[in-house]
């Protein structure tokens, strides 16, 4: 089992589902490959990662394949189809603040998956990391490993594009942009938020 580590503090008391997807490349995408972290502070730790393969209706492309994920037909030949695993993964995030890397694209895809998911808040740790980083050459999840020298090797047997892997990737990375970001919870929600989260700001004072 590995080690706990310490939420900050600022996401103590929130209840998150990290998540990532990798798709088939097929129009509209099928998700193959589902991630997810739940968490429930005041701590979190690797081996509470889980992940599905899934077998797509329509083939996976070999230009994912090759270019993206690696993931293979023959990988995912014996896995459930979606609605197999539909209810287990809609139960798991239900209610729950969503964090992704990108994260349009998770609320685009699993939106399609779960018609009847409606997440109280999606932070989205790109948008994040480009307010807390500005002026860095490249934002893509694996640049921004490297910059933020976090260590993913808990993580067994994948790497980058596949989805327990960025999973846990952009978990360490929100808690590091919390941590060195400095801001409050109304703060975090601001600079991370999609832009349908951020609340419209108050008022400024004035007559009644």
């Amino acid at each position: 089992m590995s080690t706990p580590l310490a939420v900050p503090n600022v996401l103590h008391d929130k209840r998150f589902a990290v998540v990532d997807v990798e798709g088939n490349g097929q129009n509209p995408p099928e998700i193959i490959e589902f991630g997810l972290l739940t968490v429930d502070g005041p701590t979190y730790q690797a081996d509470a990662v889980r992940s599905w393969l899934i077998r797509p209706q329509q083939p996976i492309t070999s230009i994912v394949t090759r270019k993206v994920h690696g993931i293979r037909n023959d990988d995912v030949a014996g896995a459930p189809v979606w609605n197999e695993v539909a209810p287990e993964i809609g139960i798991a995030i239900d209610g729950r603040i969503l964090v992704a890397h990108s994260a349009k694209v998770e609320q685009s895809v699993v939106g399609q998956h779960l018609p009847e998911w409606t997440p109280p808040l999606i932070l989205d740790t790109l948008r994040f990391a480009k307010q807390v980083w500005p002026g860095l050459g490249g934002y893509s999840l694996d640049k921004l490993i490297v910059h933020g020298g976090l260590d993913t090797s808990a993580v067994k047997g994948q790497g980058y594009h596949r989805a327990a892997y960025d999973t846990w990737a952009a978990w360490l990375l929100l808690c590091r942009l919390t941590v060195e970001s400095g801001l409050d919870w109304p703060g975090v929600i601001n600079a991370a938020a999609l832009p349908e989260f951020i609340p419209d700001p108050e008022p400024e004072g004035g007559l009644w």
